[in-house]
């Protein structure tokens, strides 16, 4: 059975019940905030998904929740599961857009990786791609992070990272971009508009060599100041939001 973890927040537990409802164990509501626009859209959603709700005071919930911002509501949840390249392939064939892909090369933090895939979700990605070995799960902490993406965002973990970029490339005809703060080319002036997967290094070293050579474009992205690189999970926005922007013009 996979582990579960404690989700805060309208957002939150409305994204929960919305597209994880069957992963969604209980639901808990502040009873003085029942009858709320906000609240009583949550509790009905946990209804037509058979959730039990129950309600507590609010100190009851602030217990719950560890102080957390929870907006009257909370729900336990089952952690989503990862998929494989059998669901990756499944996925890539049913779109009917091009592909848009997150691509992470060996993300350890949790707080990272759930950061990407709540910029994953508000820009449209199909499914974050990143390899078993050396890099983190949807651990608890990651899908808190994630505000209700981890469920929304197919979450693909692939045995050989090299590999499937390589059968990104020859049979889906995705464009690989990935950032190299060497590279002479901005991130700015790269065409990000076809079939595309961004591809983002670890914390620490970057993308592994095989990785970066599996590249179609490396690019950079121009720094004004002293700081010399950004956290992966900030430079991953900036790039799939540069993207959206150059695939909505």
């Amino acid at each position: 059975m996979s582990d579960s973890q404690l989700v805060a927040g309208l957002h939150s537990v409305r994204t929960a019940l919305k597209h994880g409802a069957g992963s969604v164990l209980e639901v808990w509501v502040e009873g003085s905030k029942k009858q709320d626009r906000r609240v009583r859209e949550v509790i009905v959603l946990a209804r037509e998904s058979g959730v039990k709700v129950s309600y507590v005071s609010r100190d009851e919930l602030e217990v719950l929740t560890a102080g957390s911002n929870h907006q009257g509501v909370a729900a336990r949840t089952q952690v989503p599961a990862s998929l494989d390249e059998n669901a990756l392939e499944s996925l890539l064939s049913a779109l009917d857009v091009p592909p848009f892909l997150l691509i992470l090369d060996g993300v350890q933090d949790p707080h990272n990786l759930g950061a990407c895939l709540r910029s994953a979700d508000a820009t449209g990605v199909q499914a974050v791609i990143a390899p078993k070995d050396r890099s983190v799960g949807l651990t608890p902490t990651a899908c808190k992070v994630a505000s209700g993406a981890a469920e929304s965002i197919p979450f693909i973990q692939v045995t050989n990272l090299v590999r499937t970029l390589k059968w990104l490339q020859s049979e889906k005809g995705v464009w690989l971009v990935g950032t190299a703060g060497e590279s002479e080319t901005s991130l700015y002036a790269a065409d990000l508009k076809g079939p595309l997967g961004i591809v983002m290094g670890g914390e620490e070293k970057g993308m592994r060599r095989l990785t970066r050579e599996s590249c179609d474009l490396l690019v950079n992205l121009p720094m004004a100041g002293v700081v010399e690189s950004l956290n992966v999970s900030v430079a991953a926005g900036i790039c799939l939001f540069e993207a959206v922007r150059q695939r909505t013009d």
